[in-house]
């Protein structure tokens, strides 16, 4: 490392001895279940995919959940380690990651009342909120044995060649519904009081330690904040963390929030490093390192929180799925280069959550490694790149990337297509890094960009190759009135800046259609106070009446700019096709400005007065007459494929490869489009 470089980055790139090993630079690769790690045929899989990272410079990499028993399963059969012949098969994956001088842990995580399947136990017998089936309460000695069980799968993993273990202590997970009294009413040894329920942490700590020796990590995964009600005060959370560091802790790792919260913690809105400050809390009442999370995706932003002394090491999951060379690119004066995440979850928890193998929107090798590879070409081409909104600039800088002679056609002044609208939405600032990932990797890859052009089949003839990722346009409904002069789409809203009035009527309630919404009624947040303001969360470690414990305060509710309607044709809730992970904050945002949501709306027409509709709630209601006396009516219904050049090659005897939106004008669908472009550039 060159004396600039480590000048640059000074506490993120310098080493962490922790006695017995050392860990490179502070960079941790935080746990994400990728669904590899459930099943044996993926064993090489999820090897690659953390050799890789480790390859890229992360000290330390986390696995996702592993539990320590069959009632701990987050799925059915999921990854289990409580054999010695599992533990042999782990092999392959901790030699990979020590091949590039990495490290590992393996995070031991008992699902308790989250678990989806029937065998499931808790604390108590509470059902959660985001799972089907009520878990039985464990009796006394079952809590005993799963203590123990957690301690055993530790002494597992060491056999296995993992450097250590992460205990889940967070989330909304097993440990955190023994801890709280929101979810355990026990009276025996494990309950009863606030102290009497930090037990089991506390003998699942020193139990492992005793079974693996001092020469062995053990992290755990800290709730600094649960967000839930009748959760840890912060009192409770630190006397926990002496207890724990008694115990034998040598890292406590940050976790925000539970599953169940209904504050959000990690999406593109929330401000980045946004709970660090927290975590420095903790960092001054223990005497173990501490890492920080969540939010944090930048070398930047990573390298502040150590030099302010919030903590001791960055736990990044999501930054390191979008770019695995994050830490190499840092080192080498490059951050600029960095494929930086933005948070939207598309591929990555989404996917989790819905049972899918985890990757990411920006990154489609992520969890892909051994399948999605770009070689060097053997043979290079010219290839003709016509777009440049998200799938035109992935095909065009991977294409160049493995050699290829791109050239790039862009229409408009500008890159980014339909990326570059939705960095203006309150709470998507960071799409706008995405674009600048591109903008420079077209530099560093010699792609030749031609702005403000607009490519015809003759201009294109003397291409090997030609992509067309031209896009969509809005669609504009046949409604009588629609060309009303109140009529406007939402390119022309967000990307125009045409006027609006102070009533609107938001046509169609996909995706865009709530950006849109969220575009006319807030402005971005000002500071990390004005989002926890906005959100209701308070300090737990200060005295805050009615509001401390959780961190769960009361929300400020943020004035409307404007009168809005959402209206859709389905009779369905609003929003049901959002995120997984993100549509609920989405939701909850529009509830709590006001906004008017109309489903199995018909629209009769459009005229001066503003929208006629019908309006049936459901399927078998009577229809009833509306009148929105909107003075803006903005179209978000839908999308049609740009195609009208690939079918002019088409027509002149070409064959074009043709993708993103310009292939398919579904509801916008940047996942689909960049998995798609990188796939092309794999092939060409």
């Amino acid at each position: 490392m060159s004396p600039h470089h480590s000048v640059q980055y000074p506490h993120l790139l310098s080493p962490l001895d922790l006695g017995h090993t050392t860990l490179r630079n502070r960079v941790v690769m935080g746990s994400i279940h990728s669904k590899l790690e459930d099943r044996a045929k993926d064993v090489p899989k999820w090897a690659a995919y953390f050799a890789e990272r480790a390859k890229g410079g992360v000290a330390l990499s986390i696995t996702g959940g592993i539990s320590p028993n069959r009632t701990g399963w987050l799925l059915p059969f999921g990854g289990t380690m409580n054999s010695t012949k599992i533990a042999d098969r782990h092999r392959v994956v901790t030699d990979a990651v020590h091949e590039h001088d990495g490290k590992i842990a393996m995070q031991i995580l008992h699902a308790g009342r989250y678990g989806y399947h029937p065998f499931v136990k808790s604390a108590s017998a509470k059902k959660s909120p985001i799972s089907p089936f009520k878990p039985r309460a464990m009796s006394t000695r079952e809590v005993d044995h799963t203590a123990t069980d957690f301690a055993k799968a530790a002494r597992l993993a060491r056999r296995a060649g993992y450097d250590g273990v992460e205990i889940m202590g967070s989330e909304g997970y097993f440990i955190n519904q023994m801890l709280t009294a929101r979810t355990n009413n026990r009276t025996d040894r494990w309950g009863g009081s606030a102290r009497k329920r930090m037990e089991f942490p506390r003998e699942v700590v020193r139990r492992t330690r005793e079974l693996v020796g001092d020469d062995f990590v053990i992290l755990y995964r800290m709730s600094l904040l649960d967000l839930v009600d009748n959760a840890q005060s912060w009192e409770e959370t630190v006397e926990l963390a002496h207890l724990l560091e008694e115990a034998g802790v040598s890292i406590f790792n940050t976790g925000i929030g539970w599953h169940e919260a209904r504050i959000p913690t990690i999406v593109t809105s929330v401000p980045r490093a946004a709970f660090a400050p927290l975590t420095g809390r903790l960092r001054a009442e223990v005497g173990v390192p501490v890492m920080a999370s969540n939010r944090i995706n930048t070398p930047e932003v990573a390298e502040q929180i150590l030099a302010d002394g919030q903590a001791d090491l960055i736990s990044m999951a999501r930054p390191l799925l979008a770019d695995p060379d994050f830490v190499t690119k840092a080192a080498e004066g490059r951050a600029d280069e960095i494929i930086t995440c933005i948070a939207c979850n598309q591929a990555c928890l989404d996917h989790t959550f819905k049972n899918q193998r985890a990757s990411c929107m920006l990154n489609p090798r992520a969890g892909f490694e051994t399948e999605l590879v770009l070689l060097p070409t053997k043979t290079v081409k010219r290839v003709a790149v016509v777009g440049a909104g998200p799938a035109g600039l992935a095909a065009a800088v991977e294409a160049a990337g493995r050699g290829h002679d791109v050239e790039l056609f862009e229409a408009s002044a500008q890159i980014g297509g339909q990326f570059r609208l939705a960095s203006q939405v309150p709470g998507k600032e960071e799409f706008k890094e995405t674009i600048r990932y591109y903008r420079r990797m077209i530099e560093v890859r010699g792609v030749t960009l031609h702005l403000n052009t607009r490519a015809t089949a003759e201009a294109l003839a003397g291409f090997d190759e030609v992509v067309i990722a031209t896009g969509v346009e809005p669609r504009v409904p046949s409604i009588p009135g629609v060309e009303h002069p109140k009529v406007v789409t939402y390119a022309q809203v967000i990307g125009e800046g045409v006027p609006v009035g102070e009533t609107v009527a938001v046509l169609g309630a996909g995706g865009i259609g709530f950006d849109v919404a969220e575009f006319l009624l807030h402005e971005p947040y000002e500071s990390l106070e004005h989002w926890m303001q906005r959100w209701g969360v308070v300090d737990p470690s200060l005295e805050v009446a009615g509001g401390a414990r959780g961190g769960l305060g009361v929300k400020a509710k943020a004035p409307a700019k404007r009168k809005v309607y959402l209206l859709q044709r389905k009779t369905s809730e609003l929003g049901k096709g959002l995120g997984k992970t993100t549509g609920w904050v989405h939701r909850q945002t529009l509830k709590d400005s006001g906004v008017e949501m109309i489903r199995g709306a018909s629209y009769e027409r459009i005229d001066d007065e503003g929208l006629h509709l019908t309006q049936r709630d459901h399927d078998d209601a009577e229809p009833v007459e509306m009148l929105i006396k909107a003075d803006t009516i903005v179209l978000c219904t839908g999308q049609e494929s740009v195609r009208g050049l690939a079918d002019d090659l088409i027509e002149a005897g070409l064959t074009p490869h043709v993708i993103g939106g310009a292939d398919v004008a579904a509801e916008l669908d940047a996942k689909r489009a960049i998995k798609q472009a990188t796939e092309l550039a794999a092939r060409l």
